[in-house]
């Protein structure tokens, strides 16, 4: 089925694109403030991990659990994220763990880079999305509110709220600019890589079922998502950085906010799953080589 261009969803995402360039000569030309710069790094900080702590671990995957004040924050910026509601998101989330690289994936990397980083963001889903299948989500009434708020909310978190901490220091113009546009923009992206890039680039330590792989440079991007492989063979550990060097600023904080009571019931794979999986790669790996009917010889 053919599917059409959504313009609406089109159009933002050139218009925010060219607010995000102005952004940039804004700083270059008109003020270039430590404070604006400051708030965009903050901003970045808080509706990242609003995507990956919330949306994605929280919500879709329901990896751990979160007291209203840590829900309230992932929803207030995970709107300012300007990705949908956290009930929309994470549907199309279930479904492409669902169906990863089928059809029925709405962002497959089997349809090429682009439509899993961007393009799919830009058509109209051949079907509604499936509200059925967040059921859970939708008993949270501080869910409900966000989806049925979401554009406003958007609007408030995303440019409103930073333009006034502008005022501050006398700069709202370039506030709502770094901190609303470019951010967002910059954010988008880093989103989108994990969509595209962490299905191309890459190791497959524990699963080759899917297209998802681990790579540190996706993680570095991501706040630690990039750890693409063991996610989708283990989508419900709150970790994506499964050993403690690895890079998962995700799973710090998670942690973290339940050593302050915010969080808890954090889910972990155990240890000797992991490494069967590991083990079960490794064995597939090593499978073809063996040539049918050949002896194994002991030396």
């Amino acid at each position: 089925m053919r599917q059409r261009l959504d313009w609406t969803n089109t159009l933002t995402l050139i218009f925010f694109h060219l607010l995000a360039a102005f952004a940039i000569v804004y700083l270059a030309v008109f003020q270039a403030s430590l404070w604006t710069a400051g708030l965009g790094v903050l901003w970045m900080a808080f509706t990242g991990m609003a995507i990956t702590g919330g949306y994605h671990r929280l919500f879709a995957h329901k990896a751990y659990r979160a007291r209203l004040p840590l829900r309230l924050f992932y929803l207030l910026f995970g709107a300012a994220s300007v990705q949908n509601s956290a009930l929309k998101w994470a549907a199309d989330h279930r479904v492409h763990h669902a169906h990863c690289d089928r059809p029925q994936d709405p962002y497959s990397i089997k349809r090429g880079f682009w439509w899993a980083h961007i393009g799919w963001v830009m058509y109209k889903a051949p079907q509604p999305t499936d509200l059925r299948l967040v059921g859970d989500l939708w008993a949270d009434p501080l869910v409900r509110f966000q989806h049925r708020y979401y554009v406003p909310l958007a609007f408030v978190m995303g440019c409103l709220v930073p333009g006034a901490l502008g005022l501050c220091w006398g700069d709202p113009i370039g506030a709502m600019l770094i901190a609303g546009f470019l951010r967002l923009v910059v954010q988008w992206h880093s989103t989108f890589s994990i969509n595209s890039v962490a299905h191309c680039i890459g190791k497959q330590p524990f699963s080759r079922r899917s297209s998802a792989r681990d790579s540190i440079w996706t993680a570095l991007l991501t706040l630690g998502e990039g750890y693409h492989n063991f996610h989708h063979r283990f989508m419900s550990d709150y970790r994506n950085g499964v050993r403690w060097y690895h890079f998962d600023p995700t799973k710090w904080f998670v942690w973290s906010m339940a050593r302050l009571g915010l969080a808890g019931n954090l889910r972990r794979v155990a240890r000797e799953a992991i490494e069967r999986a590991r083990l079960q790669v490794v064995a597939d790996t090593l499978a073809p080589a063996t040539v049918p009917g050949s002896a194994t010889r002991s030396h």
